[in-house]
């Protein structure tokens, strides 16, 4: 599930609850009859709390997920919150992945309301606010200590880690003005979470140049596929993955190559994928996302 996920509506946790169970339960079904190509992220129905914990519990026990897509903010409620606290040592308790999609960058007023923001008008989101708000969500899981009090859990991001390899630095550098428990972070302590902890994806147009700035801080072994598919349309998604493929061959060669395209999912899955034929495998890794 994309933007905006499951909770639509500021306040009504119940029907958040309700489309949560459904969608979750049809993505099984599907990976249950095509098994041998998909496997699914679960989706939760954030902010609402109690809800996402038993879906947590449901969704791997019940329904077979890998892992849990959350979104960069929930109604303005980014990651690192202490109000998912619960959750967050959940899905580290459960060893389990999770999946951070953009979504719109909405702010939280004094009495409960949500507000919808687009700084630029008439440029949609998911050009410029996408990025910005994974930057968002990856600064708001490390400055919290999110990251470091969950080691249960196998963080993904998406876009070739958005923005937030060139202000990286920064961030570190002020992390002691965010941090009120623990150290402030340097930057070696950031590089080091992003090459244990993380898992980037490459939807998007991570070349000629984006790929480049995020190697500096994750070396290929972090790096999978991704196609933004459907919500990019096929004619340019096939695009975009046949210029993957030629810029990892010429700047990479051909075993970094399927490493990106292959092994590093298998490695983020467990290698769950062994029993399957490789011909197959290779098939789905090009639907991995």
């Amino acid at each position: 599930m994309s933007s905006p996920g499951t909770h639509l509506f500021p306040g009504d946790d119940q029907q958040a609850r309700t489309l949560t169970r459904e969608v979750n339960e049809y993505m099984s079904e599907v990976c249950t009859r095509y098994k041998q190509y998909f496997q699914f992220f679960a989706s939760l129905p954030l902010p609402d709390v109690e809800g996402s914990l038993t879906e947590i519990d449901y969704a791997i026990d019940h329904l077979g997920a890998v892992g849990f897509q959350i979104m960069t903010n929930s109604h303005g409620i980014y990651p690192g919150d202490p109000r998912f606290r619960r959750v967050y040592d959940k899905l580290s308790e459960r060893k389990t992945i999770v999946f951070f999609h953009p979504t719109s960058c909405n702010l939280r007023r004094e009495k409960g309301s949500v507000e919808h923001v687009n700084p630029l008008a008439g440029v949609p989101s998911p050009l410029m606010e996408f990025m910005f708000d994974t930057t968002r969500a990856i600064t708001s899981l490390l400055t919290s200590g999110t990251v470091t009090r969950c080691p249960g859990i196998k963080f993904l991001i998406c876009h070739c880690g958005a923005t937030f390899p060139p202000i990286a630095a920064r961030i570190a550098e002020f992390s002691q003005f965010l941090i009120e428990d623990g150290e402030p972070m340097t930057l070696e302590t950031v590089k080091n979470l992003l090459q244990t902890r993380f898992y980037i994806d490459l939807a998007g147009v991570p070349f000629p140049d984006q790929i480049h700035g995020l190697l500096r801080h994750v070396d290929t072994t972090r790096l999978l596929y991704g196609s933004d598919y459907p919500f990019t349309p096929a004619p340019l998604a096939k695009y975009l993955a046949k210029r993957l493929d030629d810029e990892l061959k010429t700047d990479f060669g051909v075993e970094t190559q399927k490493r990106i395209l292959l092994t590093n999912a298998q490695d983020l899955l467990d290698r769950r994928y062994h029993a399957q034929s490789s011909k197959t495998i290779e098939k789905s890794t090009y639907v991995f996302r």
